[in-house]
């Protein structure tokens, strides 16, 4: 199965139509097309491209129920809470992030971000996908010591150790790749990171 994920593309029409000349199975937008909701149907027209199997997820940028009426329009798969199956894999999505400065429209406490997780813990194998990268790892680190990232995120990878982890959100961080436990993580960023695995299907 060949995955692309890329996230925090913010309004850079260039960049995703850059993306989508790259052939794979499934997309997963995992996050900031654009900034404070501008733009959606911008991203939506060079999304539908690969509607069959492009999965989207919101970032704080957007809200759950504007990245909703964005795959109605456009024909996409909204992602964010849900999971699907592919070649044996599970593939499961959580926009939004913990809170910033900023009070962008998709925000969420650390205790709905954990409960949003937790439908995904029994999941295997798993690949987790997630705007808000886990706290304190080199995923979420935007300088010496600073670190943004989510406790529940990085809280429920401790304990679950899916197989796979993509996010974005942290710009900084974004191509840096880790382990954590034996979750192979990476932040994908808007050049979008391809993952490519076997299929695992009985």
């Amino acid at each position: 199965m060949r995955l692309l994920v890329f996230s925090d593309i913010h309004n850079d029409w260039t960049a995703l139509r850059r993306l989508m000349t790259i052939e794979a199975d499934h997309y997963i937008a995992a996050g900031d097309l654009v900034n404070w909701n501008r733009g959606l149907d911008e991203a939506g027209a060079i999304l539908r491209e690969r509607a069959d199997r492009m999965h989207v997820l919101p970032g704080n940028h957007e809200h759950a129920t504007d990245i909703a009426r964005l795959c109605d329009k456009f024909g996409l798969h909204a992602l964010h809470g849900q999971s699907f199956v592919a070649e044996g894999w599970h593939v499961a999505g959580l926009g939004h992030s913990n809170p910033t400065p900023f009070d962008t429209p998709g925000e969420e406490t650390e205790a709905e971000l954990a409960s949003h997780l937790l439908p995904f813990a029994e999941l295997k194998p798993l690949i987790l996908i997630c705007h808000c990268p886990p706290l304190k790892t080199a995923l979420d680190e935007a300088g010496h010591g600073r670190h943004f990232g989510s406790s529940a995120v990085r809280t429920f990878i401790d304990r679950y150790q899916p197989d796979h982890f993509v996010c974005g959100h942290i710009h900084e961080a974004a191509g840096r790749k880790t382990l954590i436990g034996r979750t192979q993580g990476v932040n994908a960023g808007k050049t979008g990171y391809f993952l490519e695995l076997p299929n695992c299907s009985s």
